[in-house]
């Protein structure tokens, strides 16, 4: 039987031994944000909507940039991550800006026992459900923080895309659940040469699993979007087709990339 606290543990050391790295990439550009650079992307922009004087949860925020560029847009946002390094790092950019973004650092399950109320919208976006075992239950977490007539934006990594090997040229994953991938993970995608090697647990999440599990939650699927790049250059062998699109090389528009959604709570 599967013992959460093992993949957890795990996965939580992987992330706080990333964040620093993470924090000085080229990658993630902090000096870019602080000058005022908006990280959130076209994608999950136009789910969004106007945000100002909402109410925002955003769920695995990593260090915050996402959270304080829905903060700098006038949302009130509450940003919660299992990693404590990255949490730490997100407080200290949400000082530097003078921002009033609040920070949780929890595991995603653990959130409903620590933190209460409830928000005009959840947020997650790009890599997040993979590190997650029990998608039913993630469903339900977003489901308790949505206010009746919330929100669930979402924007993710297309399943497809996580059949492939890191660098998208041979397929080595089912598409579909068969249980935990275990792997030795060898730096980080935004710093490949970053001194890292460390055990990682991840599930691959079908479309179907992912959409019936927001249905059974009760929420109700009001858009879904399929794109043909990415916003990031997150795996190997990408080029940039356009500004800010990647594509796997040899196989540009083939394959998707990324989804997204939007599922709503029903008014009481």
């Amino acid at each position: 039987m599967l013992n959460p606290n093992d993949y957890v543990t795990t996965n939580r050391v992987l992330w706080d031994k990333k964040t620093p790295f993470h924090t000085a990439s080229a990658f993630y550009a902090v000096d870019d944000f602080v000058a005022g650079t908006n990280t959130l992307k076209e994608i999950e922009l136009d789910l969004l909507g106007e945000i100002k004087d909402k109410t925002v949860l955003h769920l695995q925020c990593h260090f915050g940039q996402d959270t304080l560029s829905l903060a700098r847009m006038g949302a009130k946002v509450t940003g919660a991550d299992f990693s404590g390094v990255a949490i730490e790092a997100a407080r200290a950019l949400n000082d530097q800006l003078q921002l009033d973004a609040q920070f949780i650092c929890s595991n995603i399950y653990d959130l409903p026992s620590v933190h209460t109320g409830q928000y005009d919208i959840v947020f997650s976006s790009y890599g997040t459900i993979v590190w997650l075992a029990d998608i039913a239950g993630w469903a339900k977490v977003v489901e308790t923080f949505l206010r009746p007539g919330g929100r669930f934006i979402f924007a993710e990594t297309h399943p497809l895309t996580l059949m492939y090997d890191d660098n998208l040229t041979s397929i080595i994953y089912p598409y579909f659940n068969k249980g935990m991938i275990v792997e030795n993970e060898q730096g980080t995608y935004a710093d490949r040469e970053a001194d890292i090697t460390l055990p990682s647990n991840t599930w691959n999440h079908s479309l179907a699993d992912v959409l019936q599990s927001l249905i059974n939650a009760g929420l109700s699927i009001t858009a879904f979007r399929e794109y043909d790049y990415a916003p990031h250059a997150c795996f190997g062998n990408m080029v940039e087709v356009a500004p800010g699109r990647f594509q796997i090389k040899g196989m540009e528009g083939m394959p998707p990339l990324v989804y997204a959604l939007e599922a709503r709570k029903p008014n009481d």
